[in-house]
Parts: C-alpha cells; structure tokens; sequence
C-alpha cells in the first residue's frame, strides 16, 4: 500500500481539475487569447500540480521513508535517497 492510499480519490480529482486547466489553456491558445491571460493560467495549474507533488511527498515521507526508517537498513537508506532525490527535481522544477 502506498502513502497515497487512503487520499487517491482527493489527488484524483485534483488532477482531473488541473487536467481541465491544461484543456482550457489550449482552448485559450486556439482562440488567440491575450497572452498574459494565457500565462496566468499556465501559472494557476503549475501552482496545481506543484500542490499535487507536494502533497505526495508529504505522504511518502510520513509513510515510505519513515517506515523504512523504523526498519533500519539499506532499504531505509534507498528511501531516503529517492525522497532527497525527488525533493531535488521539485526544487529544480
């Protein structure tokens, strides 16, 4: 089971929202919308996703990586490297 598990349904319904946005800024680029009106939108569903990462590393944390903690190890170790890694494409994104 994934840290994720009990909340699929909340981050599923965030991503068919932010799925949504994407759509809509399309639409607005096929309309030739005013671009800064484009780009505020694009702004609006990066800060959505960005929620969604945020919120799955959260859960990773506080399930995976502290689990494999209390179980000590070098599974406890590759943890905490794909979390270090994760929050290291987050920040460079």
């Amino acid at each position: 089971m994934h840290g994720y598990t009990q909340d699929k349904d909340a981050y599923l319904k965030r991503l068919r929202r932010v799925e949504g946005q994407v759509r809509g800024i399309a639409k607005m680029i096929e309309d030739d919308k005013y671009c800064i009106d484009v780009l505020t939108q694009v702004s609006a569903a990066t800060k959505a996703l960005e929620a969604v990462a945020l919120g799955l590393l959260d859960e990773h944390l506080k399930h995976c990586v502290a689990q494999a903690a209390a179980d000590g190890g070098a599974v406890a170790d590759q943890k905490i490297a794909e979390a270090s890694a994760a929050i290291a494409r987050l920040v460079k994104s």
